[in-house]
């Protein structure tokens, strides 16, 4: 380095520095301008600049010794349209300008300190945090001896958001004791300044939110020993729909050493677009564990009941476990409130133990759902990350004597009677979408009525794309607006995108997938027996929307 001090009090500094060892060396610089000493015990730099790579930081400094004899100092900085970056873009700042006052005295055993910091205004960057704007303060008292920091008392406001009190002290760089009480913070710029880069991950990233948080927390010898989180008024609702709460108020203390209640209620909201009902919980929370013996929350004109509610914290996880009921809903509302075809009848659910531990959910035994008057099992449930955008969902599905005509007749598919049985193994959604499974349906055994209507053929013959084709008299044809059938079968094995299709049975041209009986009696065959799934939904989409016109062989 060299430095060079001037008659005219003008100080001026180049180095050249690098950090480590290999590293290239990277120059800096500090000039400081109209430097002097104009009283005794006192030195200014009016007009300072320091800058090296990716760092302009022009400055203002003074530094005095308040008494002679008295080892009491006070300064003074000001920064003046700053701005640095980092190579790895981590660290950013623009035109930013702040005040900062430290007055230090020397006591015995150490020094007594206050300090203050007024960021004006200026961008910020310091990774994930984003700050666009100034305008904040910081003013905080305390001391230093030996390896130990102190803060006594801190004020610190966040502009737009509020204020918070704390207090803190350190031992040889580790945070021993804090004690944070922030009251009535505006939660909509809260979330936008400080939460939502830390939720980037998660369900909880994209949310409007509006209404006032209040927020407590104690730490003794770095261990948390007290919290408190209380929310007034609050609406939060997901910006892609996946859910929202209208009106939640919540007192929720906690303590390390005894047993607290823990109060939540909403007014409303929706989860998956399905309404729900106003709700309160109470719950006990001891140490870091939860349970609750019951919570029921209205669904539509139903609701879901929730028993043996149990969730702990170790080892830096959640693990927890319930038990649930879905109280009959009707199945007009919940389809639309889906934006699903008109459903009638109602579905209900019986759900065994789901329990959650590291990231995994999984459900210890079998889902049941009554609808379309048969039944839906889901088996071997399991999620991973259910909480995140990148969510994996897999399980086995078992349908059993689901009436048709009320299934063709929902999805406007053209009438076909009987009942329909089905397996879908290894079923694997990745955020909410299929990747793979085995798919087999096919006709429930047993004696019913077998009748499927013109419509249905042409549509299901639409959707086997060019040549698929059904094998019909065509004299039949022109009498006749419904058929009989002895058996239907469809089968599809997803893999990346492509759906092998089969039937009842193969034949030399392709597969059957309506088999006829008695008479009047049609065959239904399929030809393409590799298709594209989005291609396939599209089809089905078409056909279920009255757009589709086949050529009927």
């Amino acid at each position: 380095m060299r430095g060079e001090l001037g008659l005219d009090g003008n100080v001026s500094l180049q180095a050249e520095l690098k950090q480590e060892e290999g590293a290239s060396w990277q120059p800096l610089r500090l000039d400081c301008t109209q430097a002097a000493q104009p009283v005794a015990r006192e030195w200014r730099c009016e007009r300072g600049e320091f800058g090296t790579a990716g760092v302009h930081v022009p400055f203002s400094l003074t530094v005095k010794q308040a008494v002679a004899q008295d080892q009491h100092y006070q300064l003074a900085l000001s920064l003046n349209d700053a701005s640095f970056n980092n190579q790895a873009g981590t660290q950013a700042a623009e035109k930013l300008n702040a005040d900062l006052s430290l007055d230090v005295r020397k006591q015995a055993g150490g020094w007594q300190w206050q300090a203050s910091v007024h960021w004006r205004d200026g961008e910020l960057y310091w990774q994930p945090w984003y700050f666009a704007e100034g305008g904040h303060r910081l003013v905080a008292n305390g001391h230093y001896a030996g390896d130990e920091l102190a803060v006594d008392a801190a004020d610190v406001t966040l502009a737009k958001v509020g204020k918070t009190a704390l207090r803190a002290r350190w031992r040889a760089g580790s945070l021993q004791d804090l004690s944070l009480d922030a009251d009535r913070l505006e939660l909509s710029e809260l979330y936008s300044l400080l939460l939502q880069p830390l939720l980037a991950d998660s369900a909880l990233n994209k949310l409007d939110i509006a209404g006032q948080a209040s927020v407590k927390f104690e730490l003794r010898d770095g261990e948390p020993v007290s919290a408190l989180l209380a929310l007034k008024d609050v609406d939060m609702e997901d910006k892609e729909s996946r859910f929202a709460l209208y009106k939640l108020n919540s007192h929720i203390p906690w303590s390390y050493d005894e047993p607290h209640v823990v109060q939540l209620a909403y007014a409303g909201g929706h989860f998956l677009k399905i309404p729900l009902g106003e709700a309160s919980v109470l719950a006990e929370v001891n140490r870091y564990s939860l349970t609750m013996s019951q919570l029921y929350l209205p669904i539509l004109d139903g609701a879901l009941s929730l028993t043996d509610v149990s969730a702990t914290h170790a080892a830096g996880n959640w693990h927890w476990h319930l038990r649930a009921n879905l109280v009959p809903v009707s199945m007009p509302a919940l389809s639309q409130a889906l934006g699903w075809p008109r459903m009638e009848g109602k579905v209900a659910a019986a759900i065994p133990m789901v329990t959650y531990s590291r990231g995994q959910l999984t459900a210890n035994g079998d889902m049941l759902f009554q609808m379309f008057n048969g039944s839906i099992a889901v088996r071997n449930l399991g999620m991973q990350t259910p909480l995140e955008a990148a969510s994996r969902l897999h399980a086995d599905l078992e349908l059993r004597r689901l009436d048709l005509g009320d299934i063709t007749r929902t999805f406007s598919f053209g009438a076909i009677e009987g009942k329909l049985d089905g397996d879908v193994r290894n079923l694997e959604l990745s955020n909410w979408q299929p990747v793979s499974f085995d798919a087999r349906l096919y006709s429930s055994p047993g004696s019913y009525r077998k009748k499927i209507s013109q419509r249905a053929v042409e549509n299901i013959t639409a959707l086997g794309g060019a040549g698929a084709a059904a094998a019909i008299q065509r004299s039949v044809l022109r009498f006749f607006s419904e058929f009989n059938y002895k058996q239907i079968g469809w089968n599809c094995q997803l893999r990346n995108d492509v759906c092998q299709m089969s039937g009842v049975e193969y034949t030399p041209q392709g597969y059957v997938i309506v088999k006829g009986s008695g008479i009047p009696a049609i065959t239904v065959m399929g030809y393409n027996h590799n298709v594209g799934w989005s291609d396939l939904l599209t089809r089905l989409k078409r056909v279920t929307e009255g757009n589709a016109s086949p050529v009927i062989q």
